[in-house]
């Protein structure tokens, strides 16, 4: 889901339930929470670490090692932030309560090329007469991790008793066709709407990319 403030974090801040997350991004005057979940740079290159949360107070680590003094939540920003030197690896920012508890942590991982293709959710059954379904996916390096700096093209390949009805990766600057088969992931994901055309059977959908290794999974339609 682009941007940080997704909606489900939102509902966790509005209900009580601890909530945080975090994401990096180029250095500006002022603290912005469009920051992705993002962790490749150039290493020693100074980085804005941002985190939003109802956690009382938040502090970062990086491969295990305290990078970000503990701070308090910020009633007039929102969010709180550090500017640290990358550093390859695993960051960390952990929410903590007023007594300086852990309550929650949100983790992003640095990735390494992009190297195959993975799916992240589907719909296994759908109904014959018109039912949708949504194949999300992400690239993954050959670790699985996923590689966020991606933009690598997707073709999607239908067999079955259904039709692609688009493909979109939330990319407010694309103004290319979503209807085609063919669409470049946004931060290393794309997601599928494949619509059943009225018969029962299996739908095989195949995803494929240059350089990247395929994926492929099946539907039903009843």
């Amino acid at each position: 889901t682009p941007g940080m403030r997704s909606g489900s974090l939102m509902k966790d801040v509005w209900s009580g339930l601890e909530a945080l997350n975090s994401g990096s991004g180029y250095i500006e005057k002022t603290p912005s929470m469009d920051a992705w979940p993002i962790w490749n740079y150039i290493v020693g290159q100074s980085v804005r670490v941002v985190c939003y949360t109802n956690a009382a107070k938040a502090r970062l680590e990086l491969n295990n090692k305290i990078v970000g003094q503990t701070k308090d939540y910020d009633d007039n920003t929102g969010i709180i932030y550090w500017d640290i030197p990358f550093e390859s690896g695993r960051l960390e920012v952990i929410g903590l309560d007023v007594n300086g508890n852990e309550v929650i942590r949100h983790a992003i991982q640095s990735s390494g090329r992009p190297y195959a293709l993975k799916i992240v959710h589907q719909n296994n059954v759908i109904s014959k007469d018109k039912g949708l379904a949504q194949v999300s996916l992400e690239v993954v390096d050959e670790e699985g991790i996923p590689v966020m700096i991606s933009d690598d093209e997707i073709t999607c390949h239908i067999v079955g008793p259904a039709r692609l009805l688009g493909l979109e990766a939330s990319n407010n600057s694309d103004m290319g066709d979503y209807t085609d088969h063919v669409q470049r992931v946004f931060h290393g994901r794309l997601l599928a709407y494949i619509q059943a055309s009225g018969a029962e059977g299996i739908i095989k959908v195949k995803f494929t990319s240059p350089w990247l290794k395929e994926i492929q999974t099946e539907i039903a339609t009843k």
